[in-house]
Order: C-alpha cells, then sequence, then structure tokens
C-alpha cells in the first residue's frame, strides 16, 4: 500500500488529478505486468494499462472502498480490459512473442535455464483458463493474498483457494517432477 493512500484516493475522488497521477505513477507497472503477461504484446499491454486508468480516473467518484487494497480494483478493471481485448480481436496470439526479461525483474541475472523454464511455464499458462491465469498471476507474481485476489476476481477465499489448487495441478501435471511449486495458503 503507498503512503497516505487513502488520503490520495479522496482527492482522486474529489477531482484532483496530480493525487491520481501518484496512484497512477505507483500502480501502473502492476498493472502493466499483469495485463502483458495476459495479453503477449508490450504494445497492446501499454494500451490497455493506459485505458485502465482512464477507466479508474472517469469512475472514481463512484469508488468505494470495501475493506480491499485500491489495488484490487485497479486488478478488477485490468481483468475486464483484458476479457473486452479478447473479444473484439480475432487474430491468435503467438506465445513465441512473448518476452521473458518483460516478465521478470531480475532478468539480467538470470541464466539460460531459467529463461527457458520461464518460457515453458509462460506457454503452459497461456493454455490454461483464464481464471487460472489471473489467479496464478496475482497470487504469484503479483504476491496479492487470497483476499485480494478474491476482491479483485469477485469471488471468495474459497473460491480462490480452489482455483489456485486446481491452476498449481495443471502446471503440476504438465511439468511433472521438473516443477517445484510452494502452494501456500
Amino acid at each position: 500500500m503507498l503512503d497516505g493512500e487513502e488520503k490520495l484516493i479522496s482527492l482522486a475522488k474529489d477531482g484532483d488529478s496530480s493525487a491520481f497521477g501518484v496512484l497512477y505513477d505507483h500502480y501502473l507497472p502492476r498493472i502493466y505486468r499483469f495485463v502483458y503477461v495476459k495479453v503477449a504484446s508490450r504494445e497492446d499491454a501499454e494500451d490497455i494499462s493506459h485505458q485502465v486508468f482512464l477507466n479508474a480516473w472517469q469512475n472514481m467518484p463512484k469508488y468505494k472502498h470495501k475493506g480491499f487494497p485500491f489495488s484490487s480494483w485497479l486488478y478488477e478493471i485490468s481483468r475486464n480490459q483484458v476479457i473486452d481485448y479478447y473479444r473484439t480481436r480475432k487474430e491468435a496470439v503467438s506465445v513465441e512473442d512473448i518476452d521473458p526479461d518483460s516478465v521478470s525483474e531480475e532478468a539480467h541475472g538470470e541464466t539460460l535455464n531459467v529463461e527457458l523454464d520461464l518460457e515453458r511455464v509462460m506457454k503452459k499458462l497461456r493454455t490454461m483458463k483464464s481464471e487460472y491465469q489471473d489467479v496464478l498471476i496475482l497470487r504469484f507474481v503479483e504476491d496479492m493474498s487470497l483476499k485480494e485476489v478474491a476482491s479483485a476476481l469477485n469471488k471468495t477465499e474459497g473460491a480462490i483457494k480452489l482455483l489456485q489448487h486446481r491452476a498449481i495441478a495443471t502446471l503440476k501435471e504438465f511439468f511433472g517432477d521438473d516443477v517445484q511449486i510452494k502452494e501456500d495458503e
């Protein structure tokens, strides 16, 4: 959570664009990363991410704090934007176009094996159900709690636990003994 976030949200709800700009600067990298993993194109991820924040800005007066971080609301908007993107898009997305370096913040120190493993995971992730993708990205890439993911996806924590378990089981089935995934709470 951003220091002074509640005050920034309150100011942004009242139309203060500079307060919203601080929220934008803080959350843009996380939202972009979430979208990029889902669409695999830098240009599309940039466009969608900016649309997420445009929608958020336009709907700030309607934002209501429900006990979840502001980021949960942004992830919900992001998820809906990605769904809209795929509804309007007819052409196939090539998994080979995914740049593994852009998903990892420490890409320069990675070995070739790690990059290949990331590529394998990305390929498999792209074939999984959208709900599984969302849960895995939010839980393990964005490091969100079950409660935060439940809020972002409009599901119960129990449903998120079940989706996470099934998604991890799917990955384990695909990778066999090659993968070690810790399934935390």
